[in-house]
């Protein structure tokens, strides 16, 4: 879903650039996140819309970094002013096309992703956007240090499926899969927007884990 553009933003993002949003010269941070977030695992959300997952997460977990990547300006603005306003400093919103990863990440810099609630691209001929496609497979795998781990959430079943597909002809190990995530006993500590409102609408959530 896609917000309609407020022209107030573009000023309310100048003050957040540099700090919490980051979104030129991105080249720079390669091989040196740890320096600018201080020396801790790095996880990256990839379409972190409104940045409450990722909030949370920079919360529950200090001992870590957070990295939120989002295409969408306006989307960006609501995710920056979380951190703002919470007083944040391990996480930090990129807005960026995740298409260009190996431009901004070190071979093994990156810990674990997480892909919440992706769009799934319905028709068949955009099925190399969405994100658990193997050409971005690739990129993951070669961003994540040995054994790193993707967490993955969808509401959208034929998402999901494809995706498990996906996963087993890239060769990638299934450690956890559900279709129905908030009845299992699978920690799930965060949650975002979308989540909560699919969940109180009871909609299944579908989740599944695996590891390059």
């Amino acid at each position: 879903m896609r917000l309609r553009k407020k022209p107030w933003i573009s000023q309310a993002l100048e003050d957040y650039k540099g700090k919490e949003l980051l979104e030129d010269g991105l080249e720079a941070y390669k091989g040196k996140w740890r320096a600018l977030l201080g020396d801790k695992p790095l996880y990256l959300e990839i379409g972190c819309g409104k940045g409450q997952f990722i909030s949370q997460m920079a919360q529950l977990h200090p001992e870590n970094a957070y990295l939120g990547i989002e295409t969408q300006r306006d989307v960006c603005y609501y995710a920056v002013k979380k951190l703002r306003d919470q007083e944040i400093d391990n996480a930090r919103i990129l807005r960026a096309d995740a298409a260009h990863l190996l431009d901004w990440f070190e071979k093994g810099e990156v810990e674990g992703l997480y892909l919440n609630f992706s769009d799934p691209w319905p028709k068949a001929r955009h099925a190399k956007r969405r994100l658990t496609y193997r050409s971005f497979l690739a990129l993951y795998k070669t961003i994540l240090k040995p054994a790193g781990h993707l967490r993955f959430k969808t509401d959208n079943d034929a998402l999901f499926e494809f995706s498990l597909e996906e996963f087993k002809e890239f060769g990638l190990p299934l450690l956890t899969v559900s279709r129905d995530l908030h009845h299992t006993e699978i920690l799930n500590e965060a949650q975002t927007e979308y989540e909560q409102r699919f969940s109180a609408l009871g909609k299944n959530i579908n989740f599944c884990e695996v590891v390059f």
